[in-house]
């Protein structure tokens, strides 16, 4: 995953919202959005899962446990001998407390670059890590977002995803009306963020160490990199909408993926809606 919003504490009735996007060869072997059982032990998963290497971007459990990775763009930086990333998500989520210290030891393994977001959806408990350098803090409520940089880096595509998540809450139903069209906005809004293929100017790109061309291509919400003689396409896999939604005393947690070809179009969504068990 290469972008994530999340708006916390921001709408009573959607008090957690994460929208996001995963970036990633078109060649590389995924499975959709399912629960599994990890191989390690601990509670299932629901997420995607890298056939690749293992793991995955983002993932959550039955009681509300969330984690997400994103990798941190350094070229010239990557250790081929290091752990995958991608086991960090089910590393967190195989545990059974939100531990900030068990964080802060997960920033200190060596891994190559990342940023680990975890959170704890019944409490709305968030924290974020890295490791370039290793830290591990939580999160204040408001409006956060992560790409291949640190925490709230401001990348354009950060900006216009955290102000149009932001916006798509403020426009949603008061409390007390409750429509299942206030979810279905919410929901869209995010997706057709995460649909926002505008590049930015080239006076507002990030210096990251690739081209100029790279980074026009890399700088939209939605990316998409034809294949040509010497890589696959590249681009987003997938959408992942996460809602937590309060309906008086009870918690619902709505999760979606969208899924795309290398064509750039959608390919199909799944959806799992359950309730939240209380603390």
């Amino acid at each position: 995953m290469c972008l994530a919003a999340i708006a916390i504490a921001q709408h009573p009735r959607f008090p957690w919202v994460l929208a996001s996007n995963r970036d990633e060869f078109h060649d590389r072997p995924t499975a959709p959005l399912a629960w599994w059982q990890p191989a390690g032990g601990g509670p299932a998963v629901l997420s995607g899962r890298d056939l690749s290497a293992g793991g995955t971007w983002l993932g959550l459990t039955e009681t509300g446990a969330l984690a997400l990775v994103t990798n941190v763009r350094e070229p010239g930086r990557f250790d081929t001998g290091l752990p995958s990333r991608g086991d960090l998500v089910p590393q967190w989520l195989a545990a059974p407390h939100f531990d900030l210290a068990r964080l802060q030891v997960l920033a200190e393994t060596p891994r190559n670059g990342f940023n680990l977001v975890v959170a704890d959806l019944r409490s709305q408990a968030i924290a974020w890590a890295a490791n370039r350098p290793p830290q591990a803090r939580p999160v204040a409520p408001g409006v956060a977002a992560v790409s291949n940089a640190t925490l709230n880096t401001p990348w354009p595509k950060l900006l216009q995803l955290k102000a149009r998540l932001a916006d798509a809450l403020e426009r949603a139903d008061a409390p007390s009306q409750r429509s299942a069209a206030a979810l279905d906005a919410v929901v869209g809004a995010a997706l057709q963020a995460l649909a926002d293929a505008t590049p930015a100017a080239d006076a507002q790109l990030p210096s990251t160490g690739v081209p100029l061309l790279r980074e026009r291509q890399l700088s939209p919400a939605f990316i998409h990199i034809p294949a040509d003689e010497s890589h696959a396409a590249y681009g987003t896999r997938c959408s992942t909408v996460v809602v937590v939604e309060q309906v008086q005393a009870v918690r619902w947690l709505h999760v979606l993926e969208r899924r795309f070809s290398a064509a750039g179009d959608a390919d199909g969504d799944t959806v799992f809606r359950w309730r939240l068990a209380p603390r």
